[in-house]
């Protein structure tokens, strides 16, 4: 019996998560009402407050989650020394794909954690971070040209990222795999055909 509520109470907290997460994208987090987030959820406000203690927690749980998955994503990425070349722009575009597929993945979760939640400039600027630390060790390991500073190809990369999340992915107007194949030609082979100077 306990196994059974102990299962019930994961999915119910899952379903005010998915709910709250839902309601702060369409909304904001002040128009976005505890009320509204348990109508949607299909609970009741005492089981809100079971898991929750304001709208506040469950907001700050939201924003925690897509940071640490951003996270995880960018370590994830890091290319180790020692891969073949022709191996390299393919782990690059499978490492953007990624990221992609996440921010696609919730469209709500994405526009919470990377548009309106108050720290999304920090969470911004410390993916920027992360991806530096990784750009310049892989350039340390030799896959990138010396000359590159590392801090403007991660704030390039970010801008990139965020631009085509609003513009082509939230409207479903390009899948992940087309947006990580054209980003990772344009960065990695350039706009210039092979028979410019």
């Amino acid at each position: 019996m306990t196994k059974e509520i102990g299962r019930k109470g994961k999915e119910s907290r899952k379903r005010l998560l998915d709910a709250a997460t839902a309601e702060f994208a369409e909304r904001g987090f002040h128009d976005a009402k505890v009320s509204d987030i348990v109508k949607r959820a299909g609970l009741t406000q005492p089981s809100f407050y079971l898991y929750f203690p304001s709208k506040e927690a469950i907001f700050a749980e939201i924003v925690d989650h897509f940071r640490s998955r951003l996270r995880e994503l960018t370590q994830d990425a890091r290319l180790e020394a020692g891969i073949e070349a022709k191996e390299v722009s393919e782990r690059i575009y499978l490492a953007v794909e990624a990221v992609f597929r996440f921010l696609a993945e919730d469209p709500a979760l994405t526009r919470v954690g990377f548009f309106l939640a108050p720290e999304s400039s920090q969470i911004k600027a410390e993916l920027a971070a992360m991806i530096q630390e990784n750009l310049q060790g892989e350039q340390q390991a030799g896959y990138f040209r010396a000359e590159l500073e590392m801090q403007t190809v991660a704030e390039c990369l970010i801008g990139i990222m965020e631009r085509l999340t609003v513009s082509c992915l939230l409207p479903g107007l390009q899948a992940p795999r087309v947006l990580a194949q054209q980003v990772v030609s344009l960065l990695l082979r350039g706009m210039l055909t092979n028979e410019q100077p």
